[in-house]
């Protein structure tokens, strides 16, 4: 047999020990005949020790058990996986004239079992890095990445377009550091004016300007003791820059109205999608302060280029949105992933989310269909869209408020989007709103 099988009599001595046993034990038989059971020192004995008694053990009370996974002692003293069965065995009279048990060897099924397992964690390390999912060699370069830039304290400058998922690298940063027990504050640094963005970061002292009617710390010291991400950092005013350039350098700030000076202890995360050396070149950004940002740069590639990752990320987001809507969509038909894997993704990995969101709303059956996706990628992008009544959407030089307002309302004021209808950037969306006085979310 190829399973072990050893019986034992009335007295619970073992009386049986063929050769499997031997083999899977470490025991002879000569070793094993005569004794109990007890040698084997199985991990499941009814979550008991084995009783000196037989008929105290738990199969003879019991009559039996199912094949269970458990553990046996080698005679060597390791520990052998195995699936073992016991049964009593009764006379007619019902006295109990012994216990057969089988045993059979699991070792290789659990080795193998234990590699399947450390592969696939190992797949979803190379899938998945925080909320980050990828597999393309972009994408693990950009895990590596992380992966270095997390094990210091270097200031990181991330760059990429719009909807990459820039913030979501600055996270898997922060969370992976020796910093992630503190916390990470964000800044978008294109959502406000000079002075306002100045207080933001700095803080104010009671009286420092009109309405500063209490004292207030600033983004860097809320950041003390774990990370700041500055995002769309190349809309700095040229007195930011040189008021972060000082904290970079001296890791120190000073509020607003006020002279002294106070530690902070942070890490410093930026992030842009422009090109801040052409900034340089131009004089509209300090190169100074621009070799203090870019101490590990992190670059990440636009979706376009990457496209092996499009059906992970359909997968992530299908799966995200069937939780979200209690809806069980099982997929995409192929039609669907084809005019997916076809489109330019302008609005890169937030295009794809909102997209799968989109047809969530419009799908009724168990698959998505190309009927249920955006116009835009239905018909190849918005230049090419058929004109169906409606006047198309206008260049930023001849937007005005009203127009830009109804934008927002149509694109549920996601700031990406409308921008890439108007053909702008979306740090351009963020100053007509504020310069409009535009709020940032829509009204209850």
């Amino acid at each position: 047999m190829a399973d072990g099988l050893f019986i034992m009599d009335a007295k619970g001595r073992i009386i049986t020990w063929n050769p499997a046993m031997e083999r899977i034990s470490g025991y002879t038989q000569e070793e094993a005949l005569g004794r109990t059971c007890a040698l084997l020192e199985c991990s499941r004995c009814f979550g008991q020790e084995c009783p000196a008694d037989i008929t105290q053990c738990g199969v003879t009370r019991h009559g039996g058990n199912e094949a269970k996974e458990c553990l046996i002692r080698h005679k060597e003293g390791h520990s052998v996986s195995v699936i073992k069965n016991a049964a009593a065995v009764a006379g007619a009279d019902g006295r109990l004239l012994g216990v057969v048990e089988t045993v059979t060897d699991m070792s290789e099924l659990v080795k193998a079992r234990q590699r399947a397992e450390e592969a696939a964690r190992r797949l979803g390390e190379v899938h998945r890095f925080a909320d980050i999912i990828g597999k393309s060699e972009a994408m693990l370069q950009v895990f590596t990445a992380i992966k270095a830039t997390a094990a210091s304290d270097a200031t990181t400058l991330i760059h990429g377009e719009s909807g990459t998922g820039k913030e979501l690298v600055a996270g898997a940063i922060h969370f992976n550091s020796a910093r992630s027990s503190g916390p990470l504050v964000a800044v978008n640094c294109s959502a406000l004016p000079e002075t306002l963005l100045e207080s933001e970061l700095f803080g104010h002292v009671r009286g420092a300007f009109t309405g500063a009617s209490r004292d207030r710390i600033g983004r860097f010291e809320e950041a003390d003791g774990g990370s700041i991400f500055l995002d769309e950092i190349a809309d700095l005013s040229p007195f930011i820059q040189v008021k972060l350039l000082r904290v970079l350098q001296e890791r120190q700030i000073e509020r607003v109205g006020e002279s002294k000076r106070r530690p902070v202890n942070i890490r410093v995360i930026t992030a842009t999608n422009v090109d801040l050396q052409t900034l340089v070149r131009q004089g509209r950004f300090r190169e100074d302060l621009y070799y203090r940002l870019k101490v590990f740069p992190i670059g990440i590639p636009p979706l376009r280029e990457r496209k092996e990752d499009i059906p992970l990320l359909i997968s992530h987001f299908v799966a995200g949105q069937n939780r979200k809507t209690g809806k069980q969509i099982r997929g995409l038909t192929p039609e669907a992933i084809r005019l997916l894997m076809d489109h330019g993704w302008p609005g890169n990995v937030r295009e794809l989310e909102n997209a799968i969101e989109h047809a969530f709303v419009l799908c009724a059956a168990d698959r998505i269909d190309a009927r249920d996706l955006p116009l835009e990628i239905r018909h190849g992008g918005l230049q090419t869209e058929p004109d169906r009544g409606r006047p198309p959407w206008p260049k930023a030089r001849h937007l005005t408020r009203e127009k830009l307002e109804t934008l927002l309302r149509t694109c549920n004021y996601n700031k990406a989007e409308t921008a890439r209808r108007l053909g702008v950037s979306r740090t351009a969306v963020w100053k007509y709103m504020k310069k409009w006085g535009i709020p940032l979310r829509p009204a209850p």
